[in-house]
């Protein structure tokens, strides 16, 4: 055993450990006791990690975390053995499966992360059958896979918890009154459900370039393994599909950007202001080798386009030097493939570098009336930046506390406190002008 030097640090290594290890282990316990057994899969995982935050802050941390969880929940597993009747008659199977799964932690799943990647392939396509709404499938695959929690995938989805904790109660329902195989759907059945996997995929990308809570402006742990998952996908040969390619590019390209998208101090530093010096050029290589395989199809997808904007970005040599007039077209084009509240609000922003900030308030002013953006704060924080841009501060001011009222992060919110200020001391200043008296003749 190794300590940490705080209960904080357990708390974060075994947060690291969740995020890497969670999907894996779920889908490696499903291999083994069946789809419908999916709900045991999770508490087993479940009990190890919380075993791992009430042990390890008083025993310190082992030498191996990952097999030290893959143990325990080989350990509570096997007690599930001997509860369940269902697994009376194939006990010893699973039983030898079980301490298959423990020595793979003991080998390290580094050294077999191509058959570790390949179950969680399955992992996610067997969360879309179907009869599964695509809501549900999309709720699903974030729970099991890349292990959100309800708030986070209602979050993600713009949806309320009681809606996504009823559709992961009825996705699981299916899962065990279905004979379900733990296996890839036939090449036919690929393409619909290759939809839904990389909308959650991209769902849990988001959540880590840009989370809507916390103190974090990135969650990097998340952003990896959501890269991690579509890079998986795109090196299968029945999943690398030009979809595939073109969502891990266009994560690659947001990537890229992560060394320069915080300030020395850790507060968030927006596109218009970052360095382009330290865009990770490595990551952007990899980006535009992924854009050339997704054009390689006949099929445009908004994956293709939202990666050709971030090209776009990529390729000038700073903000002012943007092409937004191709950037606009783009979001023409990304609105009829994809007609969502985010992207005419993205679209809206493109439309001020072209037409002029008034047109693009005037272009989002409906979005007021949006059910889903009614507790985005992103909505008041982009009128807030035009209005300041148009020199209308005390309006511009009213927007960014309205985006202050509603959730975000906290890096998020210094933020906007620090454009409210920068409002109030353009009021202050203008209110303490005077007009000096003529001089004498």
């Amino acid at each position: 055993m190794t300590g940490t030097g705080s209960d904080g640090g357990v708390g974060e290594l075994v947060e690291n450990l969740f995020r890497r290890q969670y999907g894996r282990m779920v889908a490696r316990l499903v291999r083994i006791l069946g789809p419908r057994h999916l709900s045991l899969a999770e508490e087993v995982v479940q009990e190890a990690l919380m075993a791992a935050l009430q042990n390890w802050p008083f025993r310190g941390v082992p030498r191996r975390p990952e097999a030290w969880l893959v143990q325990v929940a080989r350990n509570r597993a096997l007690d599930a053995l001997r509860r369940h009747q269902s697994f009376r008659r194939k006990q010893e199977e699973v039983r030898h499966q079980l301490e298959e799964f423990a020595a793979l932690a003991t080998d390290g799943f580094e050294e077999v992360e191509e058959r570790v990647a390949d179950e969680q392939l399955r992992m996610m396509f067997l969360c879309c059958q179907p009869g599964l709404s695509p809501a549900s499938s999309v709720a699903l695959i974030l729970k099991t896979v890349c292990g959100f929690g309800v708030s986070e995938i209602a979050r993600a989805l713009l949806s309320r918890p009681e809606a996504v904790a009823q559709r992961l109660v009825r996705a699981k329902r299916s899962l065990r009154t279905r004979e379900v195989r733990f296996e890839m759907p036939a090449p036919g059945e690929i393409e619909p459900r290759l939809e839904l996997v990389l909308a959650a995929l991209y769902s849990m990308f988001t959540e880590g370039y840009w989370p809507q809570e916390g103190d974090r402006v990135i969650r990097g742990d998340v952003l990896r393994e959501a890269v991690r998952l579509t890079s998986a996908l795109a090196a299968s040969q029945a999943t690398a599909r030009p979809s595939t390619h073109a969502l891990l590019a266009l994560m690659l390209f947001l990537s890229a950007r992560i060394p320069a998208r915080l300030e020395p101090s850790g507060e968030l530093q927006l596109l218009a202001d970052q360095d382009r010096r330290l865009w990770d050029r490595h990551t952007l290589l990899r980006a535009f080798a992924h854009f050339e395989k997704s054009i390689s199809g006949g099929r445009q997808t908004s994956y293709h386009l939202q990666a050709a904007i971030a090209a776009l970005h990529a390729s000038a040599a700073d903000y002012a030097s943007t092409d937004w007039e191709s950037i606009l077209r783009l979001y023409d084009q990304l609105l009829e493939a994809q007609p969502s509240p985010i992207v005419r609000l993205n679209r809206c922003v493109a439309l001020s570098f072209v037409e002029g900030p008034d047109r693009a308030l005037a272009c989002l002013k409906p979005l007021e009336a949006e059910p889903s953006l009614r507790r985005y704060h992103l909505l008041p924080a982009a009128q807030g930046a035009l209005c300041l841009e148009l020199g209308d501060a005390g309006r511009a001011a009213r927007y960014y506390r309205e985006a202050l009222e509603r959730p975000c992060s906290r890096a998020e919110r210094r933020f906007l406190r620090s454009r409210l200020r920068e409002c109030e001391a353009v009021r202050k200043d203008r209110k303490n002008r005077v007009v000096s008296p003529p001089g004498p003749a």
